[in-house]
C-alpha cells in the first residue's frame, strides 16, 4: 500500500506548484482559524488556490470554525474535496458535518496529548471518514512543528484499521523523519507543514520533494514486507 502524502499550509500560487511537482496526493489550505497559524488564507485566497489546483490532486480545506453551518459555507466558497475539522467541536457537529457534506470526505483532528486520545479518536472515528493525528500547544491547534507520541498513534491506526477507518499521521514531520514515523505508526497518509518550509515559511521545492518520496517509497515497502 502507498502512503498517501498531503502538503499543507499552502498559501501561494508558488507553494501549490512546488506542492504538486512534488508528487503530494493532496494540499491543504487553512481557512477560517481561531488559533494562530502563519499560513491563514481569506476564503476569496483559498477559493483563488483551490481552483488553480489540477485534477487528481485532492484539495483539503483545515478549519477551525466550530459551527457545521459556518463550516459547510465555506467549504463551498472555497471549493475543496475534503473537509478537516481541526477545531473543537462537538460529535453532533461533526455528524451534521458528515450528513451534509455533499460527497466530500471529512477529517477529524485528534489531538495526541497522552493516552486519552485513543478513546478519543475511536468515538471521533463513528462521525468521519478518516481521522488526522496532531500535536498541539497551547496557542496551536497544528503547525506546530513537533511531534508526539508515536506509540499511541500506532495504538489508534490498530483500533480504527480494526473497524476500517483510515488515519492520517501529521505533528512534527519532516523528510528526516518521515520514514520512521510510518515504520511505527503505519498511518494510511502522511500530513507535513512547517517541515518541508523555507526560513521565510515558503515551500521548499527539494524538502517537499524528498518527503512525497520517502512517503510513497516506504509505504511500497511496507506493503511488500507484508505490514
Amino acid at each position: 500500500m502507498t502512503v498517501r502524502a498531503k502538503i499543507c499550509g499552502i498559501r501561494s500560487p508558488a507553494d501549490l506548484r512546488v506542492a504538486v511537482e512534488a508528487g503530494a496526493d493532496a494540499v491543504g489550505f487553512i481557512c477560517g482559524v481561531t488559533h494562530y497559524s502563519e499560513d491563514a488564507l481569506t476564503p476569496d485566497r483559498a477559493a483563488e488556490l483551490s481552483a488553480r489546483t489540477p485534477p487528481f490532486v485532492t484539495r483539503v480545506l483545515v478549519t477551525h470554525l466550530e459551527d457545521a453551518a459556518s463550516v459547510l459555507a465555506l467549504a463551498d466558497e472555497v471549493g475543496v474535496d475534503v473537509i478537516q475539522v481541526h477545531g473543537v467541536v462537538t460529535a453532533e457537529t461533526l455528524r451534521a458535518v458528515l450528513s451534509q457534506a455533499r460527497g466530500r470526505k471529512v477529517l477529524r483532528a485528534v489531538h495526541v496529548v497522552g493516552p486519552d486520545a485513543v478513546d478519543t479518536a475511536i468515538h471521533a472515528a463513528a462521525h468521519c471518514d478518516s481521522v488526522l493525528l496532531d500535536s498541539r500547544t497551547a496557542d496551536r491547534l497544528g503547525g506546530t512543528g513537533a511531534t508526539h507520541d508515536w506509540s499511541i498513534s500506532a495504538e489508534i491506526v490498530r483500533a480504527l484499521r480494526a473497524i476500517g477507518r483510515p488515519v492520517i499521521l501529521a505533528g512534527g514531520l519532516h523528510p528526516g523523519n518521515v520514514a520512521e514515523a510510518i515504520a511505527v505508526v503505519r498511518p494510511d497518509a502522511v500530513d507535513v507543514n512547517s517541515g518541508v518550509e523555507t526560513p521565510t515559511g515558503d515551500k521548499d521545492a527539494q524538502a517537499c520533494s524528498a518527503f512525497v518520496g520517502a512517503a510513497h517509497s516506504n509505504g511500497v515497502n511496507a506493503a511488500s514486507n507484508g505490514r
